[in-house]
Formats: structure tokens, sequence, C-alpha cells
């Protein structure tokens, strides 16, 4: 399924931040942050901000080539910070994304760490580290977490896209990902019409919008096999039936990005 508009992805960052400022004004900033151990939450907000702010900068300077990612992970001088002036910092940044977006406009290029990619690969990146990093902050503060089902949905798109990048699926790995049988299976209980198939039997993975037969299938609401696949504590809320083995090993390598 193609990257929605440049605009949607606009409209859906400032919204999702907005949903965030909500959540987690008043909150006390040394809230611990369960699913990101290292942070609290004033460390957790500072990551989402800097992220914004290192994409405006790829997308305000056309960079075309690596952008230092240091306002990404600088948050550890942070770690007591108000969250009224970090409420601030957020809108702002979030605005100042939008703003360089839409100057930019849909047919600009800009380095991005997949290569040649269209600009809105980096408003998709910045939409589910927004939506993704909300939910780790309604764990820490003991709230509910919901995720309109377009959202979700095109957030497992992405994901099932990561899996396809060689990095993914590296033959000369400790663990091998391709192979025969290999299949995994997706399946939204909150949307029956929405399910993934990946089949990882070929030289390369592939992945399309189907049912059909699997070595694992996953069962579950759409916005908790999205938080699944970003290794979030949510396997109580699915069923899995087959070779969960298989499962644990495709996360473990289309995540790969997620440690590095």
């Amino acid at each position: 399924m193609s990257r929605w508009s440049l605009d949607r992805y606009r409209t859906e960052i400032l919204a999702q931040t907005d949903l965030l400022r909500a959540l987690t004004r008043g909150a006390d900033p040394g809230v611990p942050v369960p699913t990101c151990p290292e942070w609290n939450l004033g460390q957790l907000l500072r990551h989402v901000g800097g992220a914004h702010r290192w994409v405006e900068t790829i997308v305000r300077t056309r960079a075309t080539d690596t952008v230092s990612d240091h306002q990404v992970n600088d948050v550890f001088g942070y770690a007591d910070r108000d969250l009224t002036a970090v409420d601030a910092w957020l809108a702002d940044g979030a605005r100042r994304l939008d703003e360089a977006l839409a100057e930019a406009g849909p047919e600009t290029r800009v380095w991005t760490v997949v290569p040649d990619q269209p600009l809105a690969f980096w408003a998709r990146r910045m939409l589910f580290e927004t939506t993704v990093h909300r939910a780790d902050a309604a764990w820490a503060l003991g709230r509910r977490y919901a995720l309109d089902a377009a959202v979700a949905r095109d957030g497992i798109d992405e994901w099932m896209g990561f899996g396809t990048v060689p990095e993914a699926y590296d033959p000369t790995t400790d663990e091998p990902l391709l192979g025969p049988g290999r299949t995994l299976r997706f399946r939204a209980t909150d949307h029956p019409a929405d399910a993934w198939l990946v089949d990882l039997t070929g030289e390369a993975p592939r992945w399309r919008h189907d049912e059909g037969p699997a070595a694992v299938t996953v069962h579950g609401p759409l916005a908790d096999l999205l938080l699944l696949v970003y290794g979030r504590p949510v396997a109580d809320r699915l069923d899995v039936s087959g070779d969960a083995a298989l499962l644990e090993l495709w996360l473990r390598r289309t995540g790969f990005w997620l440690h590095e």
C-alpha cells in the first residue's frame, strides 16, 4: 500500500503531538518509562522533540548526506526539566517540522536513512516516532492508549517495508531470516479485513495485504499489532499460533534499526 499524501502526514504529526502533550501535561517529569527503561518521562519527551527538530533540520537545509542525530539522543541532561517548558518546546518543534515539510513540498528530495525515498518518508517516520512514544507515555502514567485504525494500519505497512531492506535479512549473520516454509500472517481482530502476509521463502522478503496459510499467525487489535512490532509488551493481548520462534526472529531482525 502506498504512503499517504505529505499533507495528511503533516496533519497527523500535529494531532499525535497534541495528544502526547495533553497526556503528559502536569505530570511528573521524573516518572520512569517502563517501555524505555533508561528514560523518565521528561527524557522521553525530549527525545520526541529532538527527533522532530532533527528531521526539520534535514528538510529545511535540503540535506543530501547524513545529518547527526545528536539532538535525538541527547536526553540525559534533561531528566528533571519542568514539563511546562517541555510542553511548549514540544509544540514548537512539531510546528517547525510542519512548516519545513510544507515549504519543501512532496517533490523535494533530501537524504533519507533508507536511500532514494520521497520526502513523505520523513513525515511518515515522525508520525510513528510520535505515535509509539505516546503509547510509552501512557504506560508510564497508567493511562489508556487509543489509536485511530487508519494510523495503526499505515504504521504496520511502514514496518513491513523495513523488513525488506537488506540489513533485515543479511544472510551472512548467525540468524538467517530466509528459508523454506517461513511465512507469517498478522490479522486484525477489530478490523477483520486487515491482514498482512510476510513471505520469507524467496531470495528477499516480500509482504502483501492478504490472507493465506502461514507458519505463524498473530491475531490482535490493530493498535496492538503495531505496538508488537515495536517491541512493546502487548503479548497478553494477542493470540499467537504456530512457530513463535520464527515470529521472534522476524521481529528481532526487522527491528535492527531500533537498536543502532
